[in-house]
């Protein structure tokens, strides 16, 4: 399955969660929001709402500073 992460096309063997895919990019979940299709994903769905083959998603990192 193909899918498009901050632009960049990636590959998975089938389709996987939000949180799945998360978990798979090695990122902290507490400090990321997730835009699926142009649709913000709300942090509670991340375990029901599905991607699938060319789904676009956009994963922005929170920073903190000073």
């Amino acid at each position: 399955m193909k899918v498009f992460v901050n632009g960049e096309e990636r590959e998975f063997e089938k389709e996987l969660s939000v949180a799945e895919l998360i978990r798979r990019l090695g990122l902290l979940s507490i400090r990321v929001a997730v835009e699926r299709n142009k649709s913000i994903v709300s942090r509670q769905n991340w375990e029901s709402e599905i991607v699938s083959e060319g789904d676009r998603l956009e994963i922005v990192h929170f920073v903190g500073g000073g």
